[in-house]
């Protein structure tokens, strides 16, 4: 089926810098948008940032400036490079895909099983 890997969470002091990796495998037809969502304790799970196939980007207002989502089509992978962390970063980071299956026609959406990122003070 699909499988979304995750890579590149992990502890860094506040002002610091990471680089999330989301690699898709499976029998993928082709993928539609492909973006990073977080969850922080005690709060709902938000969009951080969306790429379209033809790259157009969405972000959260919080991380404009700082973040940056890219992807690399030929390898099925979305990037998200997180500069100048703060504390109020730390969460869980979710990838997420919405693409099609060579068996289907439909749109689906799938999801990575998250990688912790802690900014410290």
């Amino acid at each position: 089926q699909v499988q979304l890997v995750e890579s590149g969470g992990g502890l860094v002091q506040a002002g610091g810098s990471l680089r999330l990796s989301c690699a898709a495998s499976g029998s993928i037809f082709s993928i539609k948008n492909m973006g990073w969502y977080r969850q922080a304790s005690g709060k709902q799970r938000e969009l951080v940032a969306v790429i379209s196939s033809g790259g157009s980007t969405e972000y959260v207002d919080s991380v404009k400036g700082r973040f940056t989502i890219s992807r690399d089509n030929a390898k099925n992978t979305v990037y998200l490079q997180m500069n100048s962390l703060k504390p109020e970063d730390t969460a869980v980071y979710y990838c997420n895909a919405l693409l099609k299956l060579y068996s289907d026609t439909g749109l689906l959406n799938y999801w990575g099983q998250g990688t912790q990122v802690t900014v410290s003070s």
